[in-house]
């Protein structure tokens, strides 16, 4: 159960009601304050919708930190998102093999997206050597985006970890498919 109360398009007064749009626990719990949701709100249409960047290399950047940070509700949510956007079972089961360091037939570019996402979810960022090879691939607006897009996340898993944000029953069958692995 979330930390803080979690709001109904009811709750809010009419010209705020569109922040429900889509009526997801994350959105439900932000909409307590809601300038600070439709700031945080930006920058997430717009990696969603503007970004130049790949969109299964951005889902499968997002899934790493959601992974790395052993976030459920960032996991559930990105894996059915990730689907939309190109992300197979198999590139999800190599995402899981590469963050335990096995070996993968992912490409040489999709592992080195995956590498910059955990270097920067455990901090403090992004090394020289990673990032010297993303910028043999990738222009600098897309390096940008993929930063953006990975430094964001790593803020939406402390916030989702902060407020204690609740997994909606139709997201669960996603962390059933892919649990996270016991902590030792």
């Amino acid at each position: 159960m979330a930390r803080i109360r979690t709001r109904t398009r009811a709750d809010l007064p009419p010209e705020d009601q569109d922040l429900l749009k889509r009526d997801i626990s994350l959105y439900r719990v932000l909409s307590n304050n809601p300038t600070a949701m439709r700031a945080f709100s930006g920058l997430g249409q717009y990696i969603r919708h503007k970004s130049i960047l790949d969109a299964r290399l951005r889902e499968l950047a997002i899934l790493q930190v959601g992974w790395v940070a052993r976030a459920p509700y960032e996991w559930s949510h990105h894996v059915k998102i990730g689907y939309d956007f190109g992300v197979t079972d198999d590139d999800i089961r190599a995402l899981i093999a590469e963050t335990a360091g096995q070996s993968t037939g992912l490409d040489a570019h999709t592992k080195l997206v995956l590498r910059a996402a955990r270097e920067a979810a455990a901090g403090p960022g992004v090394s020289a050597e990673t990032y010297n090879a993303l910028a043999a691939f990738l222009d600098e607006p897309r390096m940008v985006d993929l930063i953006v897009t990975i430094a964001f996340y790593c803020g939406v898993v402390r916030l989702l970890a902060s407020f204690e944000v609740d997994v909606e029953p139709e997201y669960q069958p996603y962390l059933d498919k892919y649990p996270f692995p016991e902590q030792e």
